[in-house]
């Protein structure tokens, strides 16, 4: 096993990015709100590296094409994801209705089957499978893990100061801008490796 500190923090700097305006991060303000944080940190946690798992899997199937296409689907990918990130409204104003839950099971399983249920096929997947299948498996399966643990450990702990004080439109912003210049750097790529 090898592990890439670059290739850890591109994955950590990138899904945390796209992460932060997410609708799970809102999702486990509200369930922290109304049930015990550290309880919804686990069954989020636990979601959340589940669907790394799942996505790093797709990225090393991925891996297995030919580089220029690789880097072709890549780019696509990024593309994409810089398109959901700056495109205007979204999915991330609908409001979730949790209700009061007590006791670690209960609560553990409310926080893991609302984020497993909500990620399938989110953008911080495909770009976790998209990282994996060109900068390894294994730094980014840590470092996108570690990116959604602490998006949700930061919603849990600081929620409220973040949707006061930072516009989630600039967070946005800076992660769709990162995605479009890292689609362009695949397809430049393509042509000069």
């Amino acid at each position: 096993m090898h592990l890439d500190p670059l290739a850890i923090l591109t994955a950590f700097g990138l899904i945390f990015l796209a992460e932060l305006p997410d609708k799970t991060m809102f999702a486990s303000l509200a369930m922290g709100t109304r049930m015990r944080p550290l309880y919804v940190w686990f069954g989020t946690s636990s979601a959340f590296i589940v669907h790394v798992a799942i996505a790093v899997g797709a990225g090393g199937l991925i891996g297995l094409l030919p580089d220029w296409i690789v880097k072709l689907v890549s780019a696509a990918l990024f593309a994409f994801g810089a398109f959901m990130l700056l495109r205007n409204g979204g999915d991330d104003d609908e409001d979730q209705e949790i209700k009061t839950v007590t006791g670690f099971w209960p609560v553990y399983s409310t926080a893991f089957m609302a984020v497993f249920i909500s990620e399938w096929g989110d953008l911080t997947q495909i770009t976790t499978a998209n990282l994996a299948a060109s900068n390894g498996a294994w730094s980014t399966a840590v470092g996108s893990a570690v990116a959604l643990m602490s998006v949700s450990a930061l919603a849990l702990l600081a929620g409220r100061f973040i949707a006061k004080r930072v516009p989630l439109k600039t967070v946005q912003r800076i992660g769709g801008l990162c995605m479009l210049g890292l689609a362009i750097w695949s397809l430049i790529e393509i042509f000069t490796g």
